[in-house]
């Protein structure tokens, strides 16, 4: 841990509940290691009292926030300025306190992108099929609109209003063509035959059903990217079965790694050290 004094810059966790979380262990591992006087702590807020425990941070000049379950929302209605990107997705789980003023990002959909780029598939201009229309569906599909828009977005889903509000929301703020169509075997098979990269957003394949996968095997095939958010197990079926058609297979680690990498960056301006907050995250796992 590095040396707590006067001068330390103060960033945290706010969340309901906070044990189990590893963004402590990762970030101070990364503060540590290049030598910044910051340290890294966690709250638990109940729900009602997030800007309250905001203005708490804004009067002791934390630096810095993360947000997690269940305050994006609460916590986004409590800042100063919200991102254009993270006003879109409609939550932040990212808080920066410059010099009194407090701004909310959302990384999560920053953390896709980073794994996408970072595995040599930029999603711009290229035809992206996003598979689901909840929370991480919605980081992503903005943020990509918005950051790095495809040629073509679609977006299949089950729940009919969800999947017509964020076709919507990232048409609107982005500046990508987003299509939305009712997730079925049908509509499936052609959108995946129709595209570049496929970001699976389901908690289909989660631990303990870890042997089902939204999209059959023979849908899959050579250098078809796909991403899959499930990183309990890091290696789920879906992925198991993309590699063995020869594609690329990105876990949904590497979405949770990002985002943390993201906060790091916008609170102290240092490029986060991926290695050390890494072996944090998977000596945990």
């Amino acid at each position: 841990m590095p040396r707590i004094d006067t001068k330390t810059r103060v960033c945290a966790l706010l969340g309901h509940p906070v044990g189990h979380s590893l963004s402590p262990a990762i970030h101070n591992a990364a503060f540590e290691q290049l030598g910044l006087p910051y340290v890294y702590v966690a709250h638990d807020v109940t729900p009602g009292e997030v800007g309250r425990a905001l203005e708490g941070a804004r009067a002791m000049g934390y630096r810095g926030l993360s947000v997690t379950i269940p305050h994006k929302t609460e916590a986004m209605e409590n800042v100063d300025e919200v991102d254009p990107t993270a006003a879109g997705i409609g939550c932040i789980n990212t808080v920066v306190n410059d010099n009194g003023r407090l701004k909310g990002y959302n990384s999560d959909g920053l953390g896709a992108l980073g794994a996408l780029r970072d595995a040599g598939a930029d999603p711009e201009d290229r035809r992206v099929l996003i598979l689901g229309s909840g929370g991480a569906a919605r980081a992503i599909a903005v943020t990509l609109a918005c950051e790095a828009p495809p040629r073509q977005l679609v977006i299949l889903g089950v729940v009919q209003d969800e999947l017509d509000r964020l076709v919507a929301d990232a048409s609107e703020r982005g500046r990508a063509t987003v299509e939305g169509f009712e997730l079925t075997d049908e509509s499936l098979a052609r959108s995946i035959a129709a595209s570049d990269i496929v970001m699976h957003c389901s908690p289909i394949g989660m631990h303990p059903k870890e042997e089902a996968s939204l999209v059959p095997a023979r849908l899959l095939r050579h250098g078809l990217v796909v991403f899959d958010a499930v990183y309990n197990p890091r290696q789920t079926r879906l992925l198991r079965e993309t590699e063995a058609a020869a594609g690329c297979a990105i876990e949904g680690l590497e979405m949770f790694l990002g985002q943390a990498f993201v906060q790091f960056e916008l609170w102290t301006g240092k490029q986060a050290p991926r290695d050390v907050m890494r072996k944090v995250v998977e000596a945990n796992l």
